[in-house]
């Protein structure tokens, strides 16, 4: 037996409850962040209209715009309510079956 390095200590721990109010926080700035990142998607998606007739293209070119504003605060709202839905759905069934396991050192 080694005494000079012991083994590390873990410790199981278990997660009962997730305030709904925090996780829906956490998921609408996770959420946002990718909107963001669709952003340059979109642009170059309304950017490649410029084949296209100008009478036609308008109305393209208004919905890339209008999603590349939209998108990251849509995806924040959704990422906020998912969130909080999935914190009562994930404290109801902890009740029951007692909450996710984790191994902390």
């Amino acid at each position: 037996m080694d005494l000079t390095n012991p083994p590390p200590l873990s410790t199981k721990r278990r997660i009962k409850r997730i305030a709904p109010l925090q996780l829906g926080k956490m998921l609408a700035v996770l959420y946002g962040i990718l909107g963001l990142i669709f952003i340059p998607f979109f642009l170059f998606m309304t950017a490649l209209t410029s084949q296209i007739p100008a009478e036609q293209r308008t109305g393209i070119v208004a919905m890339g715009a209008g999603f590349a504003i939209c998108a990251p605060i849509l995806y924040a709202i959704m990422g906020f309510i998912i969130g909080i839905i999935g914190a009562f759905i994930y404290n109801l069934v902890a009740k029951f079956i007692g909450g996710v396991e984790v191994e902390v050192e």
